[in-house]
């Protein structure tokens, strides 16, 4: 095993981690690990844009967009972290500004500004442009700055390094295990400061927006550290993916007056949310389509639906939509200027992850306590901007304001905690050991076998709508998956570029993380966001207005643990569109 030393580590090169890195290498030696090469990262799939509350196209500030974010969120996000997110976007999207993310601009030369659904001003009342956009190549344009900037802040980067077990002794982080993937050699990264910073975990759905790293790593490692993982039951499925893959159409075809249309060629969303049409919330408008295809209103009674952008002109297409074009055209051999997208709710993001306090620290018992030296921030991470739902451009802009917040607070600690003290052997020892069981897998279940069903149970149990029969169904199959994988066998037994090997561990972590989220479904009786029960349709703020924590026990079980929701300014209120 190698061994290497740095004041700070990042897990992830996505927005996020890279702000984060480019913010800690300022005073402070910073390496980055990441799975993919960094500009390769999910985060480039990002197509719509940032929301921030500049008012460049219209009357706009904060407050609106700190009342859409909790109205959004349906009341469970923690609004001193909701409050926290929307006044820093507006310096932080200025900052990107000045390090050179090319946005696209007004004729004044001011960053341009787009409608996105579940954005208004006035409290709600009318509708506002706020998400800051690059084309539809937004994140594309963030992650290529942001990779330059820490390139030239002498970060150094390890890429195809694959994180396998995190180094806590004490309640100290003091670094982590992974494995190059090139050579197959496990390295020891020792550490004051480390941050996870790995993304999403949609992979585990079969239709999908999530590029094939996306297979929540983190949440795995440190639920595996006896860190409990917060909300996971919240997992939005954005409205618009290109059937029958799933890659994202983004919001941003709706944002510039896309329609949606059943197979009667009506547009539908006036019976589910008139006054706002395609631009509510992302929860809504994918319960409405779902229902539009249950009751058999789907194209030619099919899955999917209708995206039409041909009224919009082929020069507008052309100029703010053209990486949606030409994703159309690859992948479905469709000229969307002419002809209409055909369209499936598609799993997106996860609301749910690595619980933390305002300054991006990883709360071991989920409420107050930090693991030392151990930080998350990004889709991995659950400050609870989000709540039950996430707004569209939010996400690019959590990455950015709790990555760069993130960074700060890690340069600080750096400084005062003094130098990176020697870890012990044994952590080392039993990644290592863990590792070499898993490359020795002869049994005669198949890895490939396993994910698929999976990512079909998923689909079909822990969908857009969910019940009680649903859930126990997929909690006993994940169990019985689990029992499986542990008989599961490898034909490649090298060790340079072994995908097999990498995606076996990647599958451990999604069956364990998915269990996470099928009991806590399973658990929370009402419909809040993107969790809708149709045993339970109602919004219980009673009972439920509350955080979810599960903890993996030493045995393996799940514990249920819940903590109360940060509420503010705004109460709860019924949620009309």
């Amino acid at each position: 095993m190698e061994h290497h030393r740095h004041d700070v580590v990042v897990v992830g090169a996505g927005i996020a981690g890279l702000y984060a890195a480019m913010k800690a290498g300022e005073s402070a030696d910073v390496g980055v690990l990441s799975k993919v090469y960094p500009t390769r990262s999910h985060s480039g799939a990002a197509q719509g844009g940032c929301a921030a509350a500049l008012g460049n196209e219209g009357n706009d500030s904060w407050e609106f967009h700190f009342y859409d974010t909790v109205r959004g969120g349906d009341f469970l996000g923690d609004q001193d972290a909701q409050e926290l997110l929307v006044k820093e976007a507006i310096p932080v999207m200025y900052e990107m500004e000045h390090l050179g993310v090319p946005f696209s601009r007004t004729a004044e030369g001011k960053i341009a500004q787009r409608p996105f659904g579940g954005h208004f001003a006035d409290f709600g009342k009318t509708a506002v442009k706020r998400a800051c956009y690059a084309a539809d190549r937004s994140g594309h344009a963030q992650l290529h700055c942001l990779y330059e900037q820490s390139l030239k802040q002498g970060v150094r980067f390890y890429n195809e390094f694959f994180v396998i077990s995190l180094i806590i002794e004490d309640g100290t982080c003091r670094g982590l295990v992974a494995l190059e993937i090139r050579t197959g050699v496990l390295h020891a990264f020792w550490a004051r400061a480390v941050m996870l910073a790995t993304g999403g975990y949609a992979r585990a759905w079969r239709v999908t927006s999530n590029s094939h790293a996306n297979t929540g790593d983190g949440l795995a490692l440190v639920a595996a550290a006896g860190v409990p993982l917060e909300d996971m039951e919240f997992v939005q499925f954005h409205p618009t993916g290109l059937y029958p893959h799933g890659i994202l159409i983004s919001e941003a075809a709706r944002g510039e007056g896309g329609y949606l249309f059943n197979n009667d060629g009506m547009r539908f969303m006036e019976k589910y949310a008139k006054s706002k049409m395609e631009l509510a919330p992302r929860d809504v408008v994918s319960r409405a389509e779902q229902t539009e295809i249950d009751e058999g209103r789907g194209i030619d009674g099919g899955e999917y639906l209708h995206l039409d952008l041909t009224h919009l002109g082929e020069k507008t297409i052309l100029e703010r939509l053209p990486q949606i074009h030409e994703l159309v055209v690859k992948f479905a051999g469709i000229d969307c200027t002419k002809k209409p997208i055909p369209t499936q709710p598609t799993a997106h993001y996860s609301m749910g992850g690595i619980p933390t306090d305002l300054d991006t620290r990883v709360l071991r018992d989920g409420k107050k306590q930090a693991v030392e030296g151990l930080f998350a921030s990004g889709e991995c991470a659950c400050v609870s901007n989000h709540g039950a739902n996430r707004l569209g451009t939010n996400s690019t802009l959590e990455a950015a304001v709790f990555g760069r917040r993130g960074g700060m607070v890690m340069a600080r600690f750096v400084k005062e905690a003094g130098p990176i003290l020697p870890g012990a052997e044994r952590p080392t020892r039993e990644a290592e050991e863990g590792f070499e069981h898993l490359c020795a897998s002869s049994g005669p279940e198949s890895a490939k076998r396993i994910r698929a069903e999976l990512q079909a149970s998923m689909t079909d149990n822990v969908g857009i709508f969910r019940t009680a029969a649903k859930l126990q169904k997929q909690v006993a199959l994940i169990r019985d998956l689990k029992a499986r994988f542990e008989n599961v066998g490898i034909s490649d037994r090298s060790r340079r570029f072994n995908t097999e090997i990498t995606e076996l561990i990647e599958l451990k972590y999604m069956l364990d993380f998915s269990e996470v989220i099928a009991v806590s479904a399973l658990a929370r009786e009402e419909s809040r966001g993107a969790h809708s029960r149709n045993d339970y349709p109602k919004r219980d703020d009673n009972q439920w207005l509350r955080h979810t924590l599960a903890f993996r026990e030493a045995d393996g079980s799940l514990r249920l643990d819940y903590k109360p929701v940060v509420i503010t300014r705004f109460q709860p209120e019924e949620r009309k569109y």
